[in-house]
């Protein structure tokens, strides 16, 4: 027997209740519920499934939806075993008022939206990345409300640029303590994924882009001030001192102490 790999842990993002990666060549799972919406994604193998006494299977380049308080089991659909990457969903992202057509219909083909919930598990990854986590699982959390209520040919909004310049005030307010996608939303009246979409369109840059960006920039000056990287990463909203480099070198194209050892080496 294979021994099987897990990683699991809570996000600190809403509307998501757990994260799951599993490498399983041997388990089987049995006739079991979730409270949650389980939205899977294969890597490796296939997985055979019955849900409400229908069988399906889940193949890489698919996404699953199994809804919340309906019986289903799992096991690998060959001897080799299978990969998977699962969100656990509550019901702020997905209503019960939907468990009826993810019954009739769990399975999705959709590459664009796979790609979204794949870079969606790397952001988790990552701590202080929480508001581009927050964005993604809105938009997701919305493709996938379309796709349960076949709505995919509404017209796109329109800006709503008073929106999204007041959301730019808010971040410009709040550079180094920040601001979660659902308080924000809270405080400008607007469903977050909405107040994400209004903010791109109006910017061409995410919000959370934006707050990095903010952040970068008050990085560089208080490095070339002479402040150590620990400090300022500190002092300008960074959870650490790497998180701090990797966006800096991301958007500078140095690392922090490249850029503030340069200036010293001029004699600035």
């Amino acid at each position: 027997m294979v021994r099987p790999e897990v990683t699991a842990w809570r996000p600190a993002v809403g509307g998501i209740a757990e994260a799951f990666h599993a490498h399983f060549t041997d388990h089987a799972y049995p006739m079991h519920v979730h409270d949650t919406w389980t939205l899977l994604i294969i890597d490796e193998g296939m997985v055979r499934y019955d849900l409400d006494r229908h069988e399906h299977g889940a193949l890489d380049g698919m996404v699953t939806l199994l809804p919340p308080q309906v019986p289903h089991d799992g096991q690998s659909a060959t001897p080799h075993g299978f990969r998977k990457r699962v969100l656990y969903l509550d019901a702020t992202l997905l209503d019960e008022t939907l468990i009826g057509r993810a019954v009739d219909g769990p399975a999705i083909t959709d590459p664009a939206l796979r790609q979204e919930i794949h870079r969606l598990h790397e952001v988790l990854k990552l701590r202080g990345d929480e508001l581009e986590a927050e964005s993604r699982v809105e938009l997701i959390a919305e493709r996938l409300r379309r796709h349960l209520l076949r709505r995919f040919t509404a017209a796109e909004p329109g800006r709503d640029r008073r929106l999204a310049h007041r959301m730019r005030d808010l971040l410009d307010e709040r550079i180094t303590s920040g601001v979660r996608l659902r308080e924000a939303a809270g405080l400008l009246y607007a469903h977050p994924a909405h107040l994400t979409r209004a903010f791109s369109r109006e910017f061409g840059i995410t919000p959370h882009q934006y707050l990095v960006t903010r952040r970068v920039d008050r990085a560089r000056r208080l490095l070339l001030n002479g402040q150590p990287a620990h400090a300022v990463a500190a002092a300008t909203g960074f959870h650490d001192q790497s998180h701090l480099t990797r966006h800096f070198k991301r958007v500078v194209g140095t690392t922090p102490a490249r850029h503030a050892g340069r200036r010293r080496s001029e004699g600035l």
